[in-house]
């Protein structure tokens, strides 16, 4: 390369001292000839580094390229069949709870149950949840197993998981033991759990059961002093502290 670089400079000069007389060529020309000439040269150069690359990486700058075209045409068919899926449960599920609306409980929740399997994440969640809700009108104990299920599974994320163990707790309050309520219930309670308001009533509600009056005033007062209470769920408490009060007078 080097040598043909020599021959090319060599040439270039040769050329331009055979066209002029010498004195008047580098009088005339000056340093703007020489510059014309090296710069013809470095092109060459260039020419034949990038020559060289390309023989030596043109082939993986190709799959290079063919890799990036595959993996967006890969990307965007995922999409697509991520929205049909996705349309596809949706409808499924408007089906679903058009037939539990219907009144027809069983199909509703033979029809959630496959959703709760084939469907996509967020309605295989929904799902599971009202497949629960219709178990409920029929078998309390399966629903309440269906809900302490959801309730255990951490990948459905905390707030479903409170959802479920507190919707479990509304099945029981009637039948448990104030001991199972609070085992159940308890740590739902904590000032930041999205449930807490209806946790503390239940818990309550289920203590006045059990006749267990100092846990009705311990979970009264908690409800009482949360600023965050609701209004609905404040005037229950209040209840429950004069129906305490009027019963320990009696």
């Amino acid at each position: 390369m080097i040598l043909s670089v020599a021959h090319s400079v060599i040439g270039a000069i040769a050329e331009h001292t055979r066209s002029a007389p010498f004195p008047q060529t580098w009088a005339g020309a000056g340093a703007g000839a020489v510059a014309d000439i090296f710069q013809e040269v470095d092109e060459e150069v260039r020419r034949e580094q990038f020559k060289k690359l390309w023989q030596r990486y043109g082939g993986y700058a190709i799959a290079a390229c063919i890799m990036i075209v595959v993996g967006v045409a890969a990307w965007r068919g995922y999409e697509w069949w991520e929205t049909k899926k996705a349309a596809e449960a949706g409808a499924a599920f408007e089906q679903a709870a058009t037939l539990a609306e219907a009144g027809k409980h069983e199909e509703a929740e033979a029809a959630f149950a496959k959703l709760a399997v084939d469907g996509t994440a967020g309605y295989r969640v929904l799902a599971r949840l009202r497949e629960a809700a219709e178990l409920a009108r029929t078998d309390r104990k399966a629903a309440v197993k269906a809900y302490d299920d959801i309730a255990a599974d951490k990948s459905v994320g905390q707030v479903i998981q409170d959802l479920a163990a507190l919707r479990a707790g509304f099945l029981l309050v009637d039948t448990a033991s104030y001991g199972e309520m609070r085992a159940r219930l308890e740590p739902l309670t904590g000032a930041e759990r999205s449930f807490r308001h209806s946790a503390r009533e239940l818990l309550a509600l289920s203590a006045w059961k059990a006749g267990d009056a100092a846990a009705v005033r311990q979970w009264v007062d908690m409800i009482m002093s949360d600023p965050q209470t609701p209004a609905s769920t404040r005037s229950r408490a209040e209840v429950l502290s004069e129906l305490i009060a009027a019963s320990s007078k009696g």
